[in-house]
């Protein structure tokens, strides 16, 4: 796709990414292989596009190097701008400033960006014209999102608290600050071996310090390098990330010019609703400074929509914010999840929510539900994540009372039955894979008192102690039981206003009782008890009248058979006395003299809105600084769980806390008190009653792995600690002796002599480069036959690419000679590969290793 009246390059319509950087005003591609390495003197130009349930999701970013020209970020503005007419409005647009890059940006680079110095001003380029002359030293930040960046090469550009890569062509030492987590670590070996296997074709070593002590040998090459360290090292500075306050306060305003003015209307605070929104205005939304988004109504004018970027700028200068805040411009109709996510309530036309609930819009908008079938649930677990199912409901339940601060056992006659004034352990006992795993309900009542409620959640932690630390604790609120509680009770679950379940009541039950009941099937019906007065009658709905001499089923007009078999269960349980069923609008004078006289209801045929499938969120969540601090991962996967941290998964309807077995004590203690303010900071105005459910490590259930694509349940047991990342690189300390010169510098195990060494710990910090954004590979000193335990050695395009029919499906005997028969896939076209893996080798190459194998096997080239 090229435009004639612009100077864009053809542009591929595919899936994946696609980066040009800026060259003498004009887009110039970037060979896949420097994907993730960005020159502080250049703009770049990112396109992405992914499938997702409605379609493809577009998004284009510009990227601003600190060192940029203004003219340079000018251009790569206007290409942003033609690249979106081009494509017809579909992107979302983000200005990405260098080091503050929005969380959809660094997903992209998973193993982590590196920021080089120089530039196309300064003649630096993307591609060594020897990969191993090359003396650099690399500031490795972040546990979620990695970013390196060249510094001085000094000790002064050390700190306790980070991770530091000292990259010497054919050495690679990672040094670890006293201060370092283990994912900060963790990320750091993934950034080496990531530079070692693409950037040097896997012939380099990597050497690890995290004691200096332990680490003589590779200390002295360090020294050599960069000279006797002299004082102390200096403490690392705390990141300065917005904290989820500072991301609730979320303003609305209506922008426009007027007599060459920026006239700045602020509209509206939060909770923000959909229909602020009008299709003839642009507006900007402020997320406390932290974010700005532009919103393009379809009917606004062109010179409104072409203004949205210098509008915004203009719209920071204003307030006094950072140069560097994102900003994100999006296009009526094709909005992006996360602006979405800041609106209360976000309807779209024809919307599919979950499988099974098809909302359809209409005068009568009664909702149809299809039964789903709960024996695809194991075969399925993306429908146990949609449905919110654990499992069929078929376990064991156990169910205890806090009494004077004790678990009480509960007669199994009353299970179901919960009074508002108690609280209540509900310990349901399922079989997967032939093992007993356990879900822990907490219910709360809404009467409760403080003591009860504290009792309640440290019976549950000595509960869970008893099944060995495996329960998955769910919080639940009086009235907003989740689905599995209630299929777990088979249509008999009744949740009375007040009052207790114990033998000695305090107070009388009251003469006359009303309840609600919803529900279709044993699966997911309640009863309610609301007050008993006419104006809490519902025409969709079926209520139970108890009093002392009847009990009446009333029946509204919109509702359904089905429901009305549901109440006439539930009555029995409700009341021993005769049942009389009356329909709306035949009720006898008795009826309604129990409710103390008519008066108006509820009687329109209920409007279920088109509500947005909410797109699940992950995050890292931290507040041990004080300040409640998320890190969103934006296309999350398995991998992103790190066995040291707590992790928030936010479905809308329930929050999950993943608690990793070496998560500090703080955290884990931290955990429940994390997702309530959450909830409470939230730029939707969330209900604070959500389900919160606390899952452990290896005890996953389907209804949160779900939400992953390609759950592997022997992740944790198969997966590499970051001890054993380490010591698979090899036994570093037995390294003696190297050689070191300007131009080469290797680590050898054989006695050398050490003599005449001559290394400048002032050496340029950056390598020189032979072609700006188009590689070279002729003196790569790569050969297509040699190949390693990393990545596979570059192939050039002129040989050694084979067709697909030659590799796929064949044994090691049929292949042709000198193919890897591990790496298969690397020895196809470009083309080839993205038709059979639907990606890039790129993109390919930075999952993990056994999301690589999994896709390999289904593709037959494993």
């Amino acid at each position: 796709m090229a435009d004639g009246d612009t100077n864009l390059p053809p542009i591929e319509r595919r899936l994946g990414l696609q980066i040009w950087g800026i060259e003498n005003m004009k887009m110039v591609p970037v060979p896949e292989k420097a994907y993730g390495t960005f020159f502080e003197g250049d703009c770049y130009i990112i396109l992405h596009s992914k499938r997702t349930s409605h379609g493809t999701a577009v998004d284009l970013h510009y990227w601003i190097g600190k060192d940029s020209s203004q003219d340079e970020q000018g251009a790569a503005a206007l290409y942003v701008t033609q690249l979106d007419t081009a494509l017809r409005g579909n992107p979302v647009q983000h200005r990405e400033m260098q080091g503050h890059e929005s969380e959809t940006f660094q997903s992209y680079f998973r193993n982590g960006i590196i920021y080089k110095k120089g530039g196309v001003a300064s003649g630096f380029k993307h591609v060594e014209t020897n990969m191993y002359n090359i003396k650099r030293l690399l500031h490795v930040k972040g546990k979620k999102h990695v970013t390196a960046t060249e510094v001085a090469l000094s000790w002064d550009s050390f700190n306790k608290g980070d991770v530091f890569l000292l990259d010497l062509g054919k050495v690679l030492i990672q040094w670890n600050g006293p201060n370092c987590n283990i994912a900060e670590k963790s990320r750091g070996l993934a950034l080496a071996r990531s530079i070692r296997d693409s950037e040097r074709g896997g012939r380099a070593q990597i050497g690890i310090i995290d004691n200096e002590k332990d680490s003589p040998d590779l200390i002295k090459i360090m020294k050599m390098v960069l000279g006797e360290r002299r004082g102390e090292l200096r403490d690392a500075i705390p990141d300065t990330k917005a904290d989820e306050l500072q991301k609730a306060n979320v303003r609305l305003y209506h922008v426009y010019e007027k007599d060459n003015d920026l006239v700045i209307q602020e509209i509206a605070t939060r909770p923000l609703t959909q229909d602020l929104l009008q299709h003839e205005d642009c507006y900007i939304l402020d997320q406390g400074g932290f974010k700005i988004y532009v919103w393009r109504g379809k009917a606004s004018n062109q010179e409104e929509k072409k203004a949205a970027f210098t509008r915004a700028v203009g719209f920071i200068q204003a307030k006094g914010y950072s140069p560097s805040t994102n900003i994100e411009v999006i296009n009526d109709g094709a909005e992006s999840a996360m602006f979405k996510q800041l609106f209360q309530r976000w309807t779209e036309k024809n919307e599919t929510l979950g499988l099974g609930k098809v909302y359809t819009v209409g005068k009568t908008a009664k909702v149809e539900q299809v039964k789903f079938d709960t024996t695809q649930l194991h075969a399925r677990p993306e429908l146990a994540a949609e449905q919110r199912m654990v499992d069929d409901a078929s376990g064991d339940i156990e169910v205890w009372r806090i009494e004077d601060l004790q678990m009480q056992p509960v007669n199994p006659k009353t299970y179901g039955q919960f009074y508002g004034g108690d609280c209540y352990l509900v310990l349901y006992t399922y079989l997967r894979s032939g093992r007993p795993h356990y879900v822990l309900y907490m219910w709360q009542g809404r009467h409760a008192s403080v003591d009860e409620i504290t009792a309640c959640a440290l019976n549950a932690i000595e509960l869970d102690k008893k099944h060995g630390d495996e329960a998955v604790q769910v919080r639940v609120t009086m009235g907003k039981e989740p689905t599995h509680f209630l299929a777990i009770f088979k249509g008999k679950l009744i949740i009375y206003e007040g009052g207790t379940s114990r033998d000695q009541k305090s107070t009388p039950e009251p003469a006359i009782r009303l309840f609600q009941v919803r529900g279709t099937n044993e699966m997911n019906t309640k009863a309610t008890e609301v007050p008993a007065r006419a104006s809490s009658l519902n025409s969709n709905d079926v209520f139970l009248l108890a009093t002392n001499q009847v009990c009446y089923l009333w029946c509204g007009k919109g509702c359904s058979g089905d429901e009305r078999e549901m109440a006439k269960m539930v009555a029995d349980i409700v009341s021993k006395r005769d049942k009389h069923t009356i329909l709306e609008g035949q009720e006898p004078a008795e009826f309604w003299e129990a409710l103390g006289g008519k008066a108006p209801y509820a009687s329109e045929k209920r409007f279920q809105e088109q509500i947005t499938h909410y797109q699940p969120r992950l995050f890292e969540c931290s507040n041990q600084t004080g300040r409640f601090i998320m890190t969103e991962v934006v296309g999350f996967c398995q991998e992103d769980l790190d066995e040291d941290d707590v992790m928030l998964l936010d479905t809308w309807e329930e929050i999950f806390l993943w608690v990793g077995k070496g998560s500090n004590t703080y955290e884990r203690n931290e955990a429940i008190a994390s997702a309530k303010e959450y909830l409470k900071t939230h730029p939707a105005g969330r209900d604070l009653a959500t389900p919160i459910i606390l899952v452990k490590q290896g005890c996953e259930p389907l209804n949160f792995t779900g939400w992953f694509n390609a759950w592997d349940p022997y992740k944790w047991s198969d997966g590499k600690s970051y001890e054993e990342m380490k010591n698979s690189l090899g036994d570093m300390s037995a390294i003696s002796e190297i050689t070191v010169d300007l131009n080469n510098i290797s680590l050898s195990k054989r006695t050398l002599s050490m003599t005449n060494l001559a290394v400048s710990s002032t050496a340029s910090a950056s390598p020189e480069y032979k072609s700006h954004f188009n590689h070279n590979n002729s003196n790569s000193h790569t050969n297509s036959s040699n190949y390693n335990n990393g990545s596979p050695s570059p192939v050039p395009n002129s040989a050694g690419i084979y067709s697909r029919e030659v590799l796929m499906n064949k044994t090691v005997d049929e292949l042709p000679e000198g193919v890897d028969p591990t790496k298969k896939e690397y020895y196809l076209s470009d083309a080839d590969f993205h038709d059979i893996f639907g990606k890039s080798k790129h993109e390919f190459y930075q999952m993990p290793k056994w999301k690589q194998q999994n896709e390999k096997k289904q593709c037959g080239l494993f």
